[in-house]
């Protein structure tokens, strides 16, 4: 006997529901869509508090999959846009949110035109690994979210929060460094999800704020980082930027010729472009 995910006594995130729910739609995981539904109750309790939702929020959801965490977000936020690429979960998303306050979009969330949203608006997700990366990346740059909260393969999630001298510290950490600052909130087990992943998880809460780095400040983080190796001043170089220049820079803030720039804080990489600005 089939469950309705409506009046079910077990959760939406019960494995039995979701191999329910998947077996009555005709549907399986899709690797391509980065897929790996949630079915851990206290992972979603651990997203939904570090969101720190009320009723005037806007939440923007990227990849709702069966709606688990959708659900919860209806519950706590005034308005929830739920973005899905993959056009086969929409008529089972129906069945499973069926709350006024949620707006199903069928959709790239790549692609989603963040402008559209109110300023200060949340973004909260269980993203896909594939483009999870350039999804925060992109939320962060258009300058209209004032807390990100998402779950992201462990690897990434240490980048984000790293700190200079670190192993995890890099590109990734700067860019988010100068928009907000990213905390760990806990690690996910493969078997939280269905189907299990190869990796673990974690969610991360990353407060904006407010603030936007100097045009082309990003670009230059980039530039400094390209070859990992090398020192700063030998990208720098092979970036085109003038010998003297730089070598006159690196004087003139006191730093070590031979420096990486996996060394250095975000103040730092400030007063660099401040001094030299675009190659």
């Amino acid at each position: 006997m089939s469950l309705d995910a409506k009046s079910s006594p077990e959760p939406l995130h019960s494995p039995r529901v979701v191999r329910d729910l998947l077996e009555r739609y005709g549907l399986r995981a899709d690797k391509a869509f980065g897929q790996n539904f949630l079915i851990d109750g206290n992972s979603l309790d651990s997203i939904t508090q570090a969101a720190e939702l009320n009723e005037d929020d806007t939440v923007l959801e990227i990849g709702p999959g069966l709606g688990v965490l959708t659900r919860r977000l209806a519950e706590k936020a005034g308005r929830v846009i739920s973005v899905e690429l993959d056009a086969r979960l929409l008529p089972l998303l129906q069945e499973t949110v069926n709350h006024n306050n949620v707006t199903l979009v069928e959709g790239d969330g790549l692609k989603y035109d963040f402008s559209t949203l109110p300023q200060g608006s949340l973004l909260v997700a269980n993203l896909p690994y594939n483009v999870g990366t350039l999804i925060v990346v992109r939320a962060l740059e258009s300058g209209h979210f004032k807390r990100l909260v998402v779950m992201l393969q462990k690897e990434v999630a240490e980048r984000l929060e790293a700190a200079p001298g670190s192993s995890n510290y890099g590109a990734l950490s700067l860019v988010v460094k100068a928009y907000g600052t990213a905390r760990r909130v806990r690690d996910v087990k493969p078997g939280s999800f269905m189907p299990a992943p190869d990796v673990t998880s974690s969610i991360v809460r990353i407060d904006t704020h407010g603030r936007r780095p100097p045009e082309g400040l990003v670009a230059f983080i980039h530039t400094a980082f390209k070859h990992r190796r090398k020192t700063l001043k030998k990208n720098l170089l092979m970036a085109g930027f003038a010998k003297d220049r730089v070598e006159g820079t690196l004087i003139g803030l006191e730093l070590d010729p031979k420096v990486r720039a996996e060394a250095l804080p975000l103040k730092t990489f400030e007063a660099l472009y401040q001094r030299l600005g675009p190659s």
